[in-house]
């Protein structure tokens, strides 16, 4: 997924987005539960998993606990992509995947056999979701995002 896509200039309108359109809401959340079913997997091997507007990765960061003892625990975190940062002017923490984690990105024939979807339908689904989940940022919207 090209990353550059995400960088919008104008804001997305419904019209743009063909896939989303023809789908109910029932079957984008299907599709989104096996992409998260899909990350999931990857964060438990250790393995980020990259999707055009940032980075999914388990990572180590530490708990205070009771007693002033500190916990090295792993934390799952969604990092931004540097340059929807800038391009949006976004303020997140500057968090870097280490050298040594495997970084993937979706494989969306594994994703859309395990829902018996199309894989056509299933990879345009989740790039058109991410257009506007970037024309929520660029217009400076509230966005929710759940994975379970």
């Amino acid at each position: 997924v090209k990353m550059q896509k995400y960088l919008l200039y104008n804001s997305v309108e419904p019209e743009e987005l063909p896939t989303l359109k023809e789908l109910n809401t029932i079957e984008i959340c299907r599709i989104w539960s096996a992409m998260s079913r899909y990350i999931y997997k990857h964060l438990l091997q250790k393995t980020a998993v990259e999707i055009g507007v940032g980075t999914f990765a388990v990572l180590p960061a530490h708990a205070s606990v009771e007693g002033g003892k500190v916990l090295p625990v792993e934390r799952p975190m969604f990092i931004v992509s540097k340059p929807l940062k800038m391009f949006y002017s976004l303020e997140c923490d500057e968090t870097k995947i280490p050298d040594e984690m495997p970084v993937v990105q979706p494989d969306f024939e594994e994703i859309a056999a395990e829902i018996h979807f199309r894989q056509e339908i299933v990879e345009q689904c989740v790039q058109e979701t991410l257009l506007c989940f970037a024309g929520a940022l660029r217009e400076n919207k509230e966005v929710e995002f759940s994975f379970r």
